[in-house]
């Protein structure tokens, strides 16, 4: 089973979490930020993983720590619930679209971490949520399950929708690239290793 448990405490944040690439969408989620629980369980459910977060932060200052430390936990998870990256497709890339929005993620499960973002959200915030912590969120991901994440905002004009879409398309090619292709022998790299 590849799974992974991650505990990281911090003076500003305590985070326990579980993550199984081989799930069924399942998500138990204790964020203590309301919009990041809402994508989180999103991503779980389109990428049909399993995903348990139990996360205390100082969200009385704001959502940034505790946003951008699951993130870290979560590709931590990632990246070790993977191991050696055996027989894994390594590529994976999705377009969502959320009625007018439209969002793309392609990833390589590489072990070069590397992140870009292109594309605006039209809002500072969605409710109480700062929407510059997604790229917080998401470079935090890439950076700690060393993967190359590119996320593309085609276009769309509802803030929540943009994020939706990208979320549900995080998970579906992460689930791509985690497969197990019966035909890669070893790991998909002329290198001989990722």
């Amino acid at each position: 089973m590849r799974e992974a448990r991650i505990d990281r405490k911090t003076n500003e944040t305590d985070i326990k979490l579980v993550f199984n690439v081989d799930g069924e969408g399942t998500a138990e989620l204790e964020t203590g930020v309301p919009f990041m629980t809402h994508m989180l369980d999103l991503f779980t459910k389109h990428g049909q993983f399993n995903l348990s977060i139990d996360a205390k932060g100082d969200t009385e200052i704001d959502d940034h720590h505790t946003t951008e430390d699951i993130g870290i936990c979560l590709g931590l998870a990632l990246r070790e619930a993977l191991g050696d990256k055996k027989g894994i497709k390594r590529y994976g890339n999705a377009f969502v679209p959320m009625d007018e929005a439209l969002a793309q993620v392609v990833v390589d499960l590489s072990n070069r971490p590397h992140f870009e973002l292109k594309g605006d959200f039209p809002n500072a915030k969605v409710g109480t949520f700062d929407t510059e912590l997604v790229h917080e969120f998401l470079w935090k991901l890439a950076l700690e399950a060393r993967m190359n994440l590119h996320v593309i905002v085609h276009y769309g004009r509802n803030t929540h929708h943009i994020i939706e879409a990208v979320f549900k398309a995080l998970g579906r090619a992460l689930d791509e690239a985690t497969m197990i292709d019966p035909r890669v022998k070893g790991v998909l790299s002329t290198k001989g290793m990722l």
